[in-house]
């Protein structure tokens, strides 16, 4: 049977028993990798040191890579929205390969793997492997590691691609990574994760080459403001200060070390080359290698002059593909999902329909998806029951002649719900109706027919009934308050709205509300675990009000953990007994009991996140 086993089979039987690995099954990366490793003495069967530093350091490294840290976070939420919902995690690790910040799908950070790819886990090849991080901090090169080609076979079911960010110096500053468990977006995926970072690269030369000429450089001129354009930074006296990638790789043969000079690259003279860069215009000039280059100037050498705006407006970008989505709220809910699948089926029955849930879930919205998903011609009329005077419910509703009643408009009026014809009748509030109102519109909902006040005609609507509120109406009806009756025309299709504490889909929701309210902010999975662990009793309208507030007061342009630091739930503490009521005790215990909650109440993740001993987590989260 063994001719009849795919190299990979075989390749991970030999590895799994200390046989050497048949050549040709793996990669050469791979293949040295695994020796390596099986030099080190891992096990392939064990599970590996999962090893996660304090978070107190990482918050040391996230300042020393202030800079990266910008430009990754950006290239993330760009990254996030392209491939959104294929089960995936992208990465900003350090040079070092301990994880800095993730942005993922919630599926996938609620999964085992997801939980290990967090801030301040180490993906060294020596505690973890042969994984994507750990090679391509070795290696230099973007590197792509699938399924089983990880040397522990716990990550057989993961995909992953890791691309080095070199600094101006070209040095390795950071990495980027994408690990998923959908295999049928993997190229896809990796091709984006090398746009990324050759796009972080870029702007890493900006910024730190302020004081420099930045010339780019092809051999076909169209190619000049796209990525594999090669990016020059020269001093004003020619000396060559960096040089990207894509740069090198157009100049191979050349000498690109350290301390080159324009002339020693180029045949016209750094001078004259000068004299028609700095005119804005492409000169042609050839390299000292013999073949034709196009060059324009990107940057005028000085300092201060915020570089990032200037790379941004001339570099290639990544195209963002449209994403259609029905409803335009968030509902990946299965709950909120089953509701919606039968919404068109309910509204082309023209059945009644309510909408129940907690104040700010987001019962309005869901009133206006109905409206949409009826495809119907007419209006969307809402009416808020309980500001409606009870002496005035039923003329505001159905409309009344002149000189009706005293007090009646003169013209007459007519009515809310002949407004709603050929649309939809949202009656919001609608536990607040007056009960001599409800038989009227009891009859209404019977018969389809309106009659205005002090009329003597009826006339015939065709109306989708919403209806919504925030209150148990069959204990109405038990108390009194409700007619049966009128509860059983409008719940025929009900659809109950989750507590935003209950939402599977949070981080779909914040990331979704974040985009609407300021477009393109980043925002990490650190942030959104942050959010996660509060109590939300004002649900969409609390979250909303916390993340206008963190928006308003960030100081980088992203999102993460520390944005919502000085932002407190309005609700009391969240701390031990031991320290409510203690002014100087509260803060710390909450925050420990918040990164209790946020490491899935793992007591030993927490202490080595935050730099404590187990005992003292321990005392502050039973």
């Amino acid at each position: 049977m063994q001719h009849l086993l795919s190299g990979m089979d075989r390749a991970r039987l030999a590895l799994e028993a200390g046989q050497r690995v048949p050549s040709g099954a793996l990669s050469p990366s791979v293949s040295s990798s695994w020796h390596r490793c099986r030099e080190t003495g891992l096990d392939p069967r064990a599970r590996p040191r999962g090893e996660i530093i304090p978070f107190v350091e990482v918050g040391h490294r996230r300042e020393a890579l202030a800079t990266l840290r910008q430009l990754a976070l950006a290239e993330m939420q760009l990254l996030h929205s392209q491939i959104a919902g294929s089960n995936f995690v992208i990465a900003l690790g350090d040079g070092e390969g301990v994880v800095l910040d993730t942005i993922s799908d919630h599926q996938f950070a609620d999964s085992e793997a997801g939980r290990s790819i967090v801030p301040g886990s180490v993906w060294r090849e020596r505690e973890r492997g042969t994984n994507a991080l750990g090679l391509a901090v070795m290696e230099r090169q973007p590197v792509a590691v699938y399924g089983r080609e990880h040397y522990f076979a716990c990550h057989g079911h993961l995909s992953c691609m890791a691309a080095p960010i070199l600094d101006a110096e070209g040095n390795v500053l950071g990495l980027l990574d994408a690990s998923c468990t959908n295999e049928a977006r993997q190229q896809h995926t990796h091709a984006l994760v090398r746009m990324a970072a050759s796009q972080i690269e870029n702007g890493l030369i900006y910024q730190q080459r302020s004081e420099s000429f930045i010339f780019a450089f092809h051999p076909r001129v169209e190619y000049l403001d796209t990525l594999s354009a090669g990016l020059i930074a020269v001093s004003r006296e020619g000396a060559v200060h960096s040089l990207n990638r894509p740069g090198t790789a157009l100049l191979a043969g050349l000498p690109v070390d350290r301390g080159t000079h324009f002339d020693d690259l180029f045949e016209a003279g750094f001078g004259s080359a000068m004299d028609g860069l700095l005119n804005g215009g492409v000169v042609r000039i050839r390299d000292r290698a013999g073949s034709g280059v196009f060059m324009v100037c990107r940057q005028i050498g000085r300092a201060g002059l915020g570089r990032i705006e200037t790379m941004q407006k001339t570099a290639a970008k990544i195209t963002v593909v449209e994403r259609t989505s029905r409803p335009d709220f968030v509902c990946d809910d299965p709950v909120l999902r089953g509701a919606l699948e039968e919404v068109a089926d309910a509204t082309s029955l023209r059945l009644p329909v309510l909408v129940t849930g907690e104040t700010g879930t987001g019962k309005d919205r869901m009133a206006r998806h109905v409206h949409a998903a009826s495809g119907r011609s007419g209006e969307f009329v809402a009416v808020n029951c309980g500001a409606l005077p009870e002496s005035l419910f039923i003329a505001e509703l159905f409309g009344h002649e002149r000189g009706a009643f005293t007090g009646a408009r003169g013209e007459g009026a007519p009515g809310l719900a002949r407004q709603a014809h050929k649309g939809t009748l949202f009656l919001d509030e609608v536990a607040d109706i007056p009960l001599a109102a409800q038989t009227a519109l009891l009859r209404f909902l019977d018969t389809q027919e309106v009659r205005a006040v002090g009329g003597q005609k009826s006339t015939k609507l065709d109306i989708q009934i919403v209806s919504a509120t925030n209150r148990d109406l069959e204990e109405m009806v038990a108390q009194r308050l409700f007619r049966s009756d009128l509860l059983y025309r409008l719940n025929t299709f009900t659809i109950r709205l989750p507590s935003l504490s209950a939402r599977t889909d949070f981080p779909q929701i914040v990331r979704h509300v974040v985009e609407r309210l300021a477009p393109g902010t980043a925002v990490t999975d650190e942030a959104v675990r942050r959010l996660g662990a509060r109590s939300w009793p004002g649900n969409m309208r609390e979250l909303e009000a916390v993340l206008q507030r963190a928006l308003l007061r960030r100081k980088m342009p992203f999102l993460d953990e520390t944005a919502f630091e000085l932002i407190r739930a309005p609700a009391a503490a969240d701390t031990c007994e031991a320290c409510r009521g203690h002014a100087v005790n509260e803060p710390r215990c909450s925050s420990i009991r918040l990164a209790y909650r946020a490491a899935d109440q793992n007591i030993a993740l927490t202490a080595r996140r935050l730099g404590l001993s187990r005992t003292t987590v321990y005392k502050h989260v039973q």
